[in-house]
């Protein structure tokens, strides 16, 4: 271990010294419950307001912006712990609950939530402004957000699952926004389906777990890992792996990236909000809630590997990707997979405070760079970075803005990307002298050569975009101060975010996140690691200036302005590894080929037939009991007794007289046959 770098286990705090935050916390199920609401409201009475629904979306974001960042402020003077539930109904012996937690975890994803939609929903009024389905757009927009509040607050694993659910249906409406393309339906769509697979992983994990523990509560769980259930030990690795594969689907993890990329087809301020503070980060908020689950070695320790594993492939390879895209957005979306894996490889390696740290940081510089590219995109008119250039003299705020969020983006001192990736390095190297072996090792090294690689293609987006002379027929001006000051507001927090950790100067953020019930078992750095830090800025300011020397010199055409083109890596990366070709030729034509025509033949000729075959036997039995049995059978035996009861009637009916003496004479008789009857019988 380095000798300026103390790593220690992190101590729980105490449930009983822990705040349970008062009456803010007793009713932080608004939180999530205000934004649907007013979800609602848009849909049936948005049209009818001054500003079409959007007032009713920022005032639900201003809520949970103010509601989240006053638990932040208690939660950082010492620690809030609630819990609260209500029963919604019962199957067998398992309770179905809708609860709110509030504690370390969730109330820094509330405000993060809270703090970066206001600045999306704040300049989405200017983005979307003449938009024709302006009101739905800020419904499903207010859907997304409530949704990810959702899953945020669940206490259980089913509520979870349904916010996870909710946050698919409302990424699946916004990606496809412009649906009248078919390319962007198309995006949605496979959003949507890969989702959805990557989620039966975590259908099956949620019934391992809650079938073993007997409950579906967070709570219940971690305690069953903190006992030792053996039960539950038996089936961790399997229910861990599971879980993880869920993780993969939402975080767009290697192999389920290749949804994130195609959903840039969506309005620019959803892929801000998608990439910065909701959908995306979904995988890592549920490896950071079940964190002591993989983190035991009784129970998924060994699913850290693949963890580790994973997140470095995807941090790596498709960080490379976003050096040969044209489209600026999709130079964010190969970047947020980057990061992402960064995220993932610090739960990899143990590193609980790390991960959520790049977490944080990371969601207000990607928001501020995705509204930049915005900026850019609304004035020019286009996506791709060859229709740019020269951009930083007509819009100073968005270029300014956008080389904070690049530099940040980079980790370069002292922006908050610096502290949250030299964090993770520091825990990466610490793993690998405890227990992670060669794997961490590696995985080191793979993600300091990352850190290059991201300085290197934002320096690249820098140039392209906003240096040399324009490429673009449009007029490029400066956007309205509605879209400009959300991007100064994310660009201060993404100068300033990084230091509320700072090991062995302030580390409140890890004293925020462990205010939980359960120890994390987590290490952090305990002071700076000089060197390592020394390395991973010294390697990002060698992949600026690497960017620099390449695309700093402008060019008539973006074929010789993109001079990042090495034979045989550079049309590999242009088509993504070959791995959406792949899937293509593999998965989808298959399934719409000949799969396709093998299920409809089925349904035609097999399908279709035994279900003709079962009617026409049908009608045959029918016809057979209609006249065989019922006019044949019952009606005539009905009908026989109809007709002696008639005749019987009939006979009968002529001894009905009305003359006394013939009644009389009749009882008579009956009653000496009746005596006879008893003294011959008796």
């Amino acid at each position: 271990m380095s000798p300026t770098l103390a790593l220690f286990a992190l101590q729980a705090h105490e449930p009983g010294h822990l705040s349970d935050g008062g009456v803010l916390a007793e009713f932080a199920w608004l939180i999530p419950l205000v934004p649907l609401v007013l979800m609602v409201a848009i849909v049936f009475v948005g049209k009818r307001l001054p500003y079409k629904g959007w007032e009713l979306a920022e005032a639900a974001m201003l809520f949970v912006a103010v509601y989240g960042v006053t638990l932040l402020v208690m939660n950082a003077s010492g620690g809030i712990y609630h819990e609260g539930s209500v029963e919604i109904a019962r199957i067998g012996a398992y309770t179905i609950e809708w609860g709110w937690v509030v504690d370390g975890l969730s109330i820094m994803m509330y405000s993060v939530v809270g703090v970066v939609g206001l600045a999306v929903f704040t300049y989405s009024k200017g983005y979307m402004m003449g938009d024709v389905r302006y009101t739905w757009f800020f419904a499903a927009f207010t859907l997304f957000a409530g949704a990810m509040l959702v899953l945020v607050s669940s206490a259980n694993m089913i509520q979870l699952l349904v916010g996870w659910e909710l946050v698919g249906l409302a990424s699946y409406l916004l990606i496809g926004h412009y649906w009248e393309d078919h390319s962007n339906n198309a995006a949605a769509i496979k959003a949507f389906l890969t989702n959805k697979i990557a989620d039966v992983g975590l259908v099956i994990g949620i019934i391992i777990i809650g079938v073993t523990v007997g409950s579906f509560r967070f709570n219940d769980v971690l305690s069953a890992v903190f006992e030792g259930d053996s039960a539950l030990a038996q089936v961790a690795f399997w229910a861990g792996l599971a879980l993880f594969i869920g993780a993969m689907g939402k975080s767009a993890q290697f192999p389920f990236h290749v949804w994130l990329p195609d959903a840039m087809a969506g309005p620019t301020p959803v892929s801000s909000l998608m990439h910065a503070a909701t959908m995306v980060t979904a995988g890592v908020y549920l490896l950071g809630r079940m964190f002591p689950f993989y983190q035991s070695d009784v129970f998924a320790a060994d699913v850290k590997t693949i963890i580790i594993v994973i997140g470095a492939i995807t941090l790596f390879a498709m960080g490379l990707i976003a050096l040969v895209q044209d489209d600026i957005k999709k130079v964010l979306a190969y970047s947020t997979l980057s990061q992402l894996g960064y995220m993932t490889v610090a739960m990899g390696a143990g590193a609980y405070t790390a991960g959520l740290f790049h977490l944080f940081t990371h969601a207000f510089f990607k928001g501020l760079l995705f509204l930049a590219a915005g900026s850019v995109i609304h004035a020019v008119h286009s996506n791709n970075m060859s229709d740019m250039g020269g951009l930083r003299k007509s819009m100073p705020w968005t270029y300014k803005t956008f080389l904070v969020g690049s530099l940040a983006l980079a980790g370069i001192f002292p922006l908050a990307g610096f502290w949250s990736k030299d964090e993770i390095l520091a825990s990466i190297s610490y793993d690998a002298g405890h227990g992670g072996g060669t794997v961490a090792s590696v995985v080191l090294w793979i993600a300091i050569a990352g850190a290059f690689v991201t300085a290197f293609y934002m320096a690249r987006a820098v140039y392209l975009t906003f240096f040399g002379e324009y490429k673009g027929h449009a007029h490029p001006h400066e956007s309205p101060k509605i879209m400009t000051y959300p991007l100064i507001g994310l660009a201060g927090l993404s100068i300033v975010a990084g230091f509320v950790n700072v090991p062995g100067v302030y580390t409140g953020f890890t004293e925020w996140l462990a205010a939980r019930p359960f120890p994390m078992g987590d290490h952090h750095a305990e002071s700076i690691n000089f060197a390592l830090a020394a390395i991973g800025l010294l390697v990002a300011l060698a992949g600026i200036g690497a960017g620099t020397r390449l695309w700093r010199k402008d060019a008539a055409t973006q074929a010789e302005r993109d001079r990042f083109r090495i034979p045989v890596l550079y049309p590999v990366l242009e088509h993504k590894y070959y791995i959406d070709d792949f899937y293509r030729v593999a998965l989808v034509d298959p399934i719409r080929g000949p799969v396709a025509r093998f299920v409809n033949w089925t349904n035609t000729y097999v399908i279709d037939a035994v279900v003709n075959a079962f009617g026409g036997l049908s009608m045959v039995l029918a016809k057979g009991v209609y006249r065989g049995i019922d006019q044949r059978g019952i009606d005539l035996a009905i009908n026989a007794v109809a007709g002696a009861t008639g005749e019987a009637g009939e006979a009968l009916r002529h001894t009905t007289t009305g003359r006394v003496q013939q009644y009389a004479g009749a009882l008579f008789a009956g009653a000496v046959l009746l005596v006879l009857g008893l003294l011959i019988f008796t």
